[in-house]
């Protein structure tokens, strides 16, 4: 009967790209931080005004572009540390640097660059070529 406690040994060849996305990982969590502290405030909120004067048309046009701005940049964020979590996974469970597509090797080049990768470059043009 195996044993529930068992820690899990990674192949120290990957640490060093375990490593790259723990960095990413709080690079990302320090960017969505950041993000929801910029966007705490009320749109009204201009500084402390209270003079009763509306705001501008133009003005709340640009808090509402930067807001859904903001948005998007955060919601990018979260897909890739989603990202990166599943490459923690695959690092954890030994199909890290294993194409998710053709199964074959994923390039060490390409996973320094980016570590997160689930893809090979020609399995990866060719799922960027089905899009458009």
């Amino acid at each position: 009967m195996p044993a529930k406690n068992k820690k899990i040994k990674i192949n120290p060849k990957f640490e060093i790209y375990r490593k790259l996305l723990v960095k990413t990982k709080e690079q990302i969590l320090g960017d969505i931080k950041n993000l929801s502290n910029d966007n705490s405030g009320s749109s009204n909120d201009r500084g402390g005004d209270v003079s009763g004067h509306a705001l501008h048309m133009a003005d709340v046009a640009t808090d509402m572009y930067d807001r859904e701005f903001a948005m998007g940049l955060a919601a990018n964020d979260r897909e890739l540390l989603m990202c990166v979590d599943q490459a923690m996974a695959r690092i954890e469970n030994g199909t890290y640097g294993i194409c998710l597509e053709c199964k074959k090797p994923i390039a060490a080049t390409r996973l320094k660059a980016l570590p997160q990768t689930q893809t090979c470059l020609k399995c990866q043009e060719k799922l960027e070529s089905r899009r458009r």
